[in-house]
């Protein structure tokens, strides 16, 4: 995987301390997590991992969580993994996200991959996790614009995945994390709805 950093919600660069490791894929987008491991190589580790597991290969033909096999390859992975997340790119259909509340809400970590810095999906993602009751870690990944991050926080994202060819400086990301710190009446913007009216 190329280069990449994570910051969190504060605009601080947690890569150092990140342990997530994205389950390797023919489909697996680059930036997902900082590095990725084989599913060979996860099965023979003796100690547990933090894992992301592709979300799509998890479902059925019809958008469900898989049983049969993939059910039991699961159940395998669990055995060797300390905290699981998922990843989903963002123009995958969003109602899949609503016919499987449960699931989510038992992940750790949720990686939504925006694929094209003109695809809004991801805020839509990141919303409706939110508004079904998700609580745990939202990361971004992919090609969102750093313009973008701000409206990403307020939508429900929590972390981000940048790669280093966008890092400029460390102070150019922090002003992306500041950009809507406070609104024009002097309120805290972050504090405000995502689309409140007037």
């Amino acid at each position: 995987m190329a280069n990449h950093h994570v910051f969190n919600s504060d605009g601080a660069d947690i890569s150092e301390t990140d342990t997530w490791l994205a389950l390797r894929t023919d489909e697996l987008p680059d930036g997902i997590t900082l590095t990725d491991i084989s599913l060979l190589e996860l099965l023979q580790r003796q100690e547990k991992l933090e894992v992301v597991l592709p979300l799509a290969d998890l479902l059925d033909a019809n958008g469900n969580i898989a049983g049969g096999l993939l059910q039991q390859v699961r159940e395998l992975l669990a055995e060797h993994i300390s905290r699981v997340g998922v990843w989903v790119t963002s123009n995958s259909d969003t109602e899949v996200l609503t016919r499987i509340p449960e699931f989510l809400l038992q992940q750790d970590l949720i990686v939504i991959h925006v694929p094209a810095f003109t695809d809004g999906r991801g805020f839509s993602f990141a919303q409706t996790l939110r508004q079904i009751g998700y609580q745990g870690e939202i990361r971004m990944a992919g090609k969102f614009g750093r313009d973008q991050i701000a409206y990403l926080l307020r939508a429900g994202a929590d972390s981000f995945v940048i790669s280093a060819h966008d890092l400029h400086s460390i102070s150019d990301i922090s002003q992306a994390f500041n950009a809507l710190a406070s609104s024009y009446d002097g309120r805290n913007a972050a504090d405000l709805p995502m689309f409140a009216g007037a």
